[in-house]
């Protein structure tokens, strides 16, 4: 075999690497000369970095750019004949720079408020304005009504509402309350129609009966449920705070007027019928349902076209049933006449009841022929009188 420079190269890939060695010499060599004559900075400007050179320390490092810091022009001071301001704030004076330490951005520092200035000199932050008060609750005054304000509620299913009071008492013209017993969570507005109510009405009505009225006996008021308190049933106007179940009326001498006691007098019971059916829009008692036999259910639901239900029947005393036995006699009383008995009159008749069979009969215990023949003998003066005959008609067929 016969080896040789030439062809190594053929059989072996290590002359091509000795052939690429070479042009990169010659490539290196060509560099340096080029920068030798173009200068060391343009050298120095065209050398290729590498990421070792800094390795070392070997790199030569490039003076930074000096940071120019634009001053921030301040405003022109307050002419002297320019009016006082009215409000204007304390100015906080700067505190002035260390020593030493001064940069040409220091006229915008001193412009700044200082950092460390006190928490009294910072401006608090503004409070929370106070929600407004509706219309109904600026009317619903203490002379009015003892009503304080209670937060929004909102319950599940809707229950709960906005602008809700805690009717506690009924103020009236003469100063005198009205306790409402316990104390009803209201709408606003349905407090309203209540405390007016009893002040433009019951008041009056009350006055003559017992000194007047003391208290308002409240069956139910706020209470998140369905009407008459079915499962699954549409919510109910108490669990919007809009109902109010009144029971009865007390008066100040004690006594309490139930409104749904047959004993009140009946024209009493109808002037109340009349005074809230005008009022609210709804009004369930006796006769409406057997869940308002024992109360009037009152509330404010607005209807299509502001249809109404009255539904209140205002029943009769019931009569007073008579004794089931009857009373003892007196011991002063005379004793009881009895009449005698007597036979005579029962001989009479039987003699009476003996001849009235034998009258069918002769002296000799026969019959009457006579009469038995007339008695049964037909009349035949009914046969020798023509009969009426009924005519027909038959119907024919066309």
């Amino acid at each position: 075999m016969n080896f040789s420079a030439e062809k190594a190269s053929r059989k072996w890939p290590v002359g091509a690497f000795r052939r690429g060695g070479a042009a990169m010499v010659t490539a290196a060599v060509v560099l340096l000369c080029l920068g030798m004559q173009a200068g060391p900075a343009e050298a120095a400007r065209r050398a290729p970095s590498f990421p070792w050179d800094d390795l070392f320390g070997t790199r030569p490092q490039r003076p930074h750019k000096a940071v120019r810091r634009s001053a921030v022009p301040l405003p022109k001071p307050r002419p002297a004949q320019a009016p006082a301001a009215a409000h204007a704030p304390a100015a906080t004076e700067p505190e002035p720079p260390a020593a030493g330490t001064q940069s040409p951005a220091a006229p915008a520092e001193a412009a700044r408020p200082s950092e460390t200035a006190k928490p009294a000199d910072v401006a608090k932050p503004a409070e929370p304005a106070a929600p407004q008060l509706s219309a109904c609750r600026q009317a619903l005054t203490e002379e009015i009504a003892i009503a304080p304000s209670i937060p929004d509620i909102h319950g599940a299913g809707g229950c709960g509402g906005e602008d809700l009071v805690r009717l506690e008492a009924i103020v009236l013209a003469d100063k005198r309350k009205v306790a409402v017993k316990p104390a009803a969570i209201l709408r606003c507005k349905m407090a309203a129609a209540v405390a007016d109510w009893v002040r433009t009405d019951i008041a009056p009505l009350a006055q003559n009966l017992g000194g007047g009225i003391s208290n308002l006996d409240n069956f139910d008021s706020f209470e998140c449920r369905g009407r008459n308190r079915v499962a699954g049933a549409q919510l109910s106007e108490h669990g919007r705070a809009n109902a109010l179940d009144v029971r009865a009326l007390g008066l100040a001498n004690g006594k309490s007027i139930s409104l749904t006691d047959r004993s009140v007098p009946r024209t009493l019971r109808e002037t109340v019928l009349h005074s809230v059916c005008a009022r609210f829009s709804t009004v369930l008692g006796p006769g409406s349902d057997w869940y308002h036999e024992d109360h009037i259910h009152l509330d404010l639901i607005e209807r299509r076209n502001n249809y109404r239900i009255c539904q209140w029947n205002v029943d009769d005393p019931l009569p007073q049933v008579a004794p089931l036995l009857p009373a003892e006699r007196p011991e002063e009383a005379p004793p009881r006449e009895v009449a005698a008995k007597s036979d005579a009159p029962k001989a009479d008749t039987s003699k009476a009841d003996h001849g009235k069979s034998d009258t069918g009969k002769s002296g000799t215990g026969k019959p009457d022929a006579t009469k038995s023949d007339d008695a049964t003998a037909p009349d035949r003066s009914a046969e020798t009188k023509p009969q009426p005959t009924k005519k027909r008609r038959q119907s024919r067929r066309f």
